[in-house]
């Protein structure tokens, strides 16, 4: 049994029925849809333009600039980020919490920091987002009540902030130049780092600060039954990389369990392509590839500590369940 089957990972579409079935109306239904196409037409104006002077003053969000990820050998995380995924070593920002960085492009990369910690914690440490006006974003927050820190600078000159989210995963902030169309090892098993996902207990809180505070965007949810909800994921406001809410997840679930649900997501063409790639580059034990209950072709990869690394197609190529799309998919580097 893997690890797919184990773990409240995105089950598979072959094994389930999707939502999707066809259904003949008649006239008087089609004309009742057409009004009331138009009612929620005028009801979704009406909370777009509330939505737009609630986050009035807001600097853009334009998507993930890396994770940070806790390891426990520095050694044997090296090879597995830098030899077995061919990712570029690059420069260390944060020199004082992390040892080793990772380039996925120009404008995004991997953390790993060495811990000694064990137990049932998340090493999943933090989230980067990256912003247009680092100043701008900390003077919305604060002035919403959001608890940050001061504006610092990382030994290469990089400006950040923290915060946290309600279910305190660590958030940061960093001005950033956004270009995600260059950089990165041409060798590498992927140029495009798509979403980052974590346990939530209370999906409506975090809501609240991701969606309603800061902008985020239904992406896609669904859930293991077509009625259910397992997966929610967030597309920040001016970019295409998302957050993936992992729910239903026991409150004290293991460090096997956190290693599977709290992971971080790489984009490639061909899922099967990069299930040849981490074989030829030594890696034997992975999951999949499989096409999920989203509709999309990935495979998963753990790293020695039993982080998750999901590899995932960028488009859906099968049935998808639970309802479409809501936001645009992301592309690969030209």
């Amino acid at each position: 049994m893997n690890r797919r089957e184990m773990h409240k990972v995105k089950g598979r579409n072959d094994s389930r029925s999707t939502c999707h079935a066809s259904s003949t109306r008649g006239a008087g239904v089609k004309a009742f849809g057409s009004v009331a196409g138009f009612m929620m037409a005028a009801i979704g104006m009406i909370a777009l333009t509330a939505w737009a002077a609630h986050t009035a003053g807001k600097a853009k969000i334009l998507g993930i600039a890396y994770v940070r990820v806790r390891v426990t050998d520095l050694e044997k995380a090296k090879a597995f980020y830098g030899e077995v995924l061919g990712l570029k070593t690059g420069t260390v920002r944060n020199g004082n919490a992390v040892q080793a960085s990772y380039v996925v492009n120009e404008s995004q990369w991997v953390e790993i920091a060495n811990t000694s910690m064990g137990g049932n914690a998340s090493y999943l440490e933090a989230v980067g987002l990256a912003t247009d006006n680092l100043l701008k974003m900390r003077t919305y927050l604060t002035a919403k009540g959001v608890s940050t820190n001061e504006i610092f600078s990382w030994p290469d000159g990089t400006k950040y902030f923290e915060t946290q989210d309600p279910e305190n995963n660590k958030i940061v902030f960093i001005q950033e130049k956004w270009d995600t169309g260059s950089g990165g090892a041409a060798g590498a098993i992927s140029k495009r780092m798509l979403h980052a996902g974590f346990v939530v207990q209370d999906w409506k809180a975090e809501n609240r600060f991701y969606e309603d505070l800061l902008g985020f965007r239904l992406y896609w949810k669904g859930g293991f039954k077509d009625d259910g909800l397992d997966w929610y994921e967030i597309q920040v406001p001016d970019g295409d990389n998302w957050i993936e809410y992992m729910l239903n997840i026991p409150a004290k679930a293991d460090h096997q369990e956190l290693g599977v649900q709290n992971h971080f997501s790489l984009g490639v063409a061909s899922a099967d392509a990069a299930a040849r790639y981490l074989r030829a580059h030594g890696l034997k034990e992975f999951d999949g590839p499989e096409i999920g209950r989203d509709g999309k072709n990935s495979l998963d990869a753990y790293d020695p500590d039993g982080t998750r690394v999901e590899v995932m197609e960028f488009v859906p190529t099968g049935k998808v369940c639970c309802g479409e799309y809501a936001g645009a998919h992301p592309q690969p580097q030209e």
